[in-house]
């Protein structure tokens, strides 16, 4: 119709022609700049959300878009047929960045839990022995690590698992955060240990302290890979560099992706020592577009920004604005809040509302959030977020909230 709006005009299409897979808030985008985004019809919004943690440093960062730029106009793609000037450098920082040996790269996050499956079956075999066809991976009960058909296999989520069977055996679910559980399960087929340090899907679920450390000397004393699923919570989401620096503890393997591609495209990676990764010989695993040159000048832009600290120390001196503010809303509409470094869950009173309606509420306000697991918000704003920012998100969320109460 012509009297439409811009919103409403792609909502209808979107409806048409664009898989149900998603649920999105009636928020149409059109331009980004730093931790704001503007939509069709010129309202502006705080981006709470940062692309689940790919847009850790902002939209448009120009550094990232200059390295993007200054390579799309030279060489954008090789295949990994050959070799380019790109490749080696990025992985040969980014294993530092990591304190490891060498990166396999890959493009999206789900890609780097497989490859990184693919790799711990493979050494336990070459490795440690275990059988052919035997190897088995313990992970963790309310995980997230993708939803290709083997990740899904060991989901406990029955939105992402029902109707998608048959599903890839070879992989044992433990309680999250039990080291004592973990014990239990490991046999002789056990060549990993898949982990998330910190649950994001699951609501920015923070594992007990004796949890990660537990786990490494486990998986030290038992030979057996510990796998750190990096993917939102690493590249100085939670204040340091992983997750894993909060616990002092370096797993066998690091699982990275999301921030790595700088908001402008898919760049995940596997990164371990040559001990792990040598397993791999040619024609073992590949990918057409993982390590691409673009890719590479994208990520090395991205270690570049790491490497020196800055960013990390910046969301350690914010931190306490978002946990004071959050944490003071607690018997005021929320009844629990989790915060390490600018990533946050916060659980809505379910008496009051749903997650769903607190994200609509807050968009109403200018402040864009996702839901998870029905009462449950992730706040994850960029990382360049200054304290006023983050106080404008608390706000919202304060003024949202006494107004529902109010109202009930």
């Amino acid at each position: 119709m012509a009297d439409q709006s811009p919103t409403q005009s792609h909502l209808d299409d979107a409806e048409r022609s664009v898989a149900h897979n998603y649920a999105p808030l009636p928020v149409v985008l059109q331009h980004g700049s730093g931790v704001w985004v503007t939509d069709v019809e010129g309202r502006r919004y705080l981006d709470a959300l940062a692309g689940y943690s790919a847009l850790n440093f902002g939209h448009g960062h120009p550094g990232i878009i200059g390295a993007a730029q200054q390579q799309l106009a030279t060489l954008t793609l090789t295949s990994r047929a050959f070799h380019s000037d790109r490749l080696g450098g990025f992985c040969r920082d980014l294993a530092a960045l990591c304190g490891k040996d060498m990166v396999l790269p890959m493009n999206t996050g789900a890609e780097a839990v497989e490859s990184a499956i693919k790799v711990a079956r493979k050494w336990g075999v070459e490795r440690r022995g275990v059988p052919q066809d035997q190897a088995t991976i313990i992970v963790m009960d309310g995980n997230f690590h993708g939803r290709t058909t083997t990740i899904v296999s060991f989901s406990t989520d029955p939105v992402a698992r029902d109707g998608f069977g048959p599903f890839t055996p070879g992989f044992t679910v433990v309680p999250y955060g039990d080291v004592a559980a973990v014990e239990a399960a490991i046999d002789d087929t056990t060549v990993a240990v898949l982990v998330e340090p910190i649950q994001g899907e699951g609501g920015v679920v923070i594992p007990p302290a004796e949890f990660l450390p537990g786990l490494r000397r486990l998986c030290t004393d038992r030979q057996v890979l510990m796998i750190a699923d990096e993917i939102q919570s690493g590249l100085g989401r939670t204040g340091r560099t992983f997750a894993c620096d909060h616990a002092d503890v370096v797993p066998d393997v690091y699982l990275l992706g999301k921030a790595l591609g700088g908001g402008v495209l898919p760049v995940s990676a596997v990164v371990a020592d040559r001990d792990v990764l040598g397993v791999l010989t040619p024609g073992t695993h590949g990918s057409t577009f993982g390590g691409n040159p673009l890719a590479a000048a994208v990520g090395q832009a991205v270690v570049d920004l790491l490497a020196p600290g800055d960013i990390q120390e910046h969301v350690q001196a914010v931190e306490p604005v978002l946990r004071d503010g959050l944490e003071a809303l607690i018997g005021h509409g929320v009844t629990g809040v989790r915060v390490r470094g600018l990533w946050a869950g916060v659980d809505i009173d379910p008496g009051l509302m749903t997650g769903k309606q607190a994200c609509l509420r807050l968009a109403e306000r200018g402040v864009l959030v996702k839901e998870t697991h029905g009462s449950t918000i992730r706040i994850a704003p960029p990382l360049i977020v200054t304290a006023d920012e983050v106080q404008v998100i608390v706000d919202a969320l304060a003024e949202m909230l006494d107004e529902a109460q109010l109202a009930a």
